[in-house]
């Protein structure tokens, strides 16, 4: 499995910080928000990973993370999305790079306390398809909302004004090589983007989706108040936290582990 962090877009809910930069480079308490979602790859055993990014602080990336071996990586890859087309869009950008293997993709402002080990390795031997992960939250009308039977996933819809449920899709996402196939299929949204919602749903039509519930905490980093509440939760309790027993399940001892979310 090959790894994807999407990290591009304006991020205007952060002007005027992102007038200068991009958001994935701002801090994150002690650490660039960008280093954050690429550990929780490498945790999880996952050492070929791909950085989208855009606008004009892309070279900036290239910068701060190299070749990755602050990491434990041999080296990290890097492509470029022009504009905003959404996120289904940046990530079909990474098709040449998951040569028809499965991805785990992972938006750039996604800060967790654990880790994804046991997720991941669950789709491992799940062979195919998709799986999202899920974490309850008091505020699911800001998030993409699945409702759920038992453990089918009927739907999932984006920022409703009524929850089925009082989870939220966060942004971490596992898919087989059809990913590249939908995404060239779909349309844009009213907001003139190709939605990561619309992927997820196509793969819930098929039958081929599949949900786990993240451990831990889990937070986006992509407003004022979610950028504050971030940097305060990893000062609180680290980020990325592996334990023995994830550690296994991921496959890999990751190199300079211990940031948690």
């Amino acid at each position: 499995m090959k790894g994807i962090v999407l990290a591009g877009g304006l991020a205007t809910r952060l002007r005027p910080l992102t007038a200068v930069t991009n958001k994935h480079l701002l801090p994150v308490y002690d650490k660039p928000m960008v280093y954050y979602p690429i550990q929780a790859l490498v945790n999880a055993g996952i050492s070929d990973i791909m950085v989208v990014t855009g606008g004009n602080s892309a070279g900036d990336f290239l910068k701060l993370l190299r070749d990755g071996r602050v990491f434990g990586l041999k080296r990290l890859n890097y492509t470029y999305q022009e504009g905003e087309g959404g996120i289904a869009a940046a990530l079909d950008l990474c098709e040449d790079f998951a040569e028809g293997g499965p991805v785990c993709v992972v938006l750039g402002d996604n800060i967790i306390e654990r880790n994804i080990c046991r997720a991941v390795k669950a789709y491992r031997h799940q062979g195919g398809g998709a799986k999202i992960l899920l974490k309850k939250v008091h505020d699911p009308q800001r998030f993409g909302v699945p409702e759920l039977d038992g453990r089918r996933v009927v739907r999932i819809e984006e920022k409703p004004k009524e929850p089925k449920s009082d989870y939220a899709v966060i942004g971490i996402y596992m898919y087989d090589a059809e990913v590249f196939k939908i995404t060239k299929t779909l349309k844009p949204s009213g907001r003139g983007e190709l939605e990561i919602t619309d992927v997820n749903n196509a793969y819930i039509d098929r039958g081929e989706m599949t949900w786990d519930e993240l451990e831990g905490w889990w937070t986006d980093a992509g407003t004022f108040e979610s950028l504050l509440r971030a940097s305060n939760l990893v000062a609180e309790t680290g980020a990325n936290k592996l334990d023995e027993e994830s550690a296994s399940a991921g496959g890999a001892a990751a190199a300079g582990g211990g940031e948690a979310k």
